[in-house]
């Protein structure tokens, strides 16, 4: 298999290198089975950059805020990978943002808890722009349980996440749940992942 050596990657993150292949591990089912992603916040890219040429019949396309798009296009162009697309500008409360096709699989890692709760609001009202009657939507990170942290870690987490952002923070599973059941997706699988995280994949629900 291909190795990609992130030494060089600009806005490098620790942790997504500790979790991107338990996190892959997970997601190939579905990522064997589609052929387009969009992944919302890619930040650093190490996800894409690291899953692109493990699962060359899928194309990627990588997203996220103005501000971080130079950096994110930057690690991209380094390593030149074929199937791995340009990234495009996308906040999730911008209409004119989102694409204007669909894809088979969005993904996302570890934004819901730090975008304040109106923006989480608008990422699912703007979803169901880029879904197609078969999508999958995979999110991952920590999640609250009818309130309740899922470790003491997560608590301190979040407490820390308050002191940088008031607006940021943890989001509850349920109300999360309740924002895909409005757009019709059906959660299928919850899988508790390293460092107290979760993985949620929810389905285009077409049962009327």
């Amino acid at each position: 298999m291909p190795l990609i050596n992130v030494e060089n990657t600009l806005n490098y993150s620790p942790s997504c290198e500790r979790n991107k292949d338990v996190i892959f591990e997970q997601l190939l089912p579905f990522l064997s089975s589609v052929r387009s992603v969009l992944e919302i916040g890619s930040y650093s890219g190490q996800h894409a950059l690291h899953i692109c040429p493990l699962v060359p019949n899928l194309t990627w396309q990588p997203s996220d805020q103005l501000d971080l798009l130079a950096s994110l296009n930057k690690n991209i162009q380094l390593h030149n990978i074929n199937n791995l697309k340009a990234a495009l500008k996308l906040d999730v409360a911008i209409e004119d943002d989102w694409p204007l096709h669909t894809f088979d699989l969005i993904f996302s890692a570890n934004t819901l808890h730090i975008m304040s709760w109106q923006h989480v609001v608008a990422l699912f009202n703007n979803l169901p722009k880029c879904l197609n009657e078969n999508s999958y939507l995979c999110i991952y990170g920590p999640f609250k349980y009818d309130g309740q942290y899922t470790s003491a870690s997560n608590e301190n987490f979040q407490q820390w996440l308050l002191d940088r952002d008031p607006v940021s923070g943890i989001r509850d599973f349920e109300s999360i749940n309740r924002l895909a059941e409005s757009i019709d997706l059906k959660l299928i699988k919850d899988i508790n992942m390293p460092a107290n995280n979760q993985l949620l994949i929810w389905k285009k629900n077409n049962v009327c």
